[in-house]
């Protein structure tokens, strides 16, 4: 950031007033910017124990696998917002479940929220940000074409849970990945 969104002039770096963090601070207004982790919501629908997959058609990881899900938006809740991507990205109507999975990726500043999700009949299509939509059973998952790490944590999570019976809320985070 180097402008101030209230007045247009230049920010600098530094820690506020009564604050610990650095932030970016309008020299002329004094408007902190406050930088805050996005929210990423989705689901992993289920139909008859498969699982709905949607290939990416769109950057970041093009062409790879991932559960419905994206950034929620302004006057939604976070149910609305799974609900939604879900509607956008597989053209299938859901019926929540649970919250099941929380998982933190500091590196990307979002936090990724998870619901379970029952497709009300099997019927789906390819959004506008989809390649393909699939169901897969849970053996035929492409792992190797998971485009995510907490997509692969969620659909981990899930499986774990149908397995053992339990419904748990998982909090987690994405691994740092070490550069250099």
């Amino acid at each position: 950031m180097n402008f101030c969104s209230q007045c247009g002039q230049p920010v600098t770096v530094q820690v506020p007033a009564g604050d610990n963090r650095p932030r970016h601070v309008c020299g002329s207004c004094g408007h902190v910017h406050y930088q805050n982790p996005l929210i990423v919501v989705g689901c992993v629908p289920e139909y008859r124990g498969e699982i709905l997959l949607c290939r990416r058609a769109i950057e970041p990881r093009r062409g790879f696998w991932t559960v419905p899900a994206g950034f929620m938006e302004i006057g939604e809740t976070l149910a609305e917002g799974a609900i939604r991507e879900t509607w956008e990205e597989a053209e299938a109507q859901v019926e929540l479940g649970a919250l099941f999975a929380i998982v933190d990726v500091v590196q990307a500043r979002q936090v990724h929220v998870f619901f379970r999700g029952r497709l009300l009949e099997p019927a789906f299509a390819a959004g506008e940000e989809s390649l393909e939509v699939r169901l897969f059973a849970p053996a035929a998952i492409p792992w190797e074409e998971i485009a995510f790490p907490s997509v692969r944590i969620a659909l981990e999570r899930c499986l774990a849970d149908r397995g053992s019976g339990n419904e748990t809320l998982h909090l987690t985070s994405v691994p740092a990945i070490r550069l250099g």
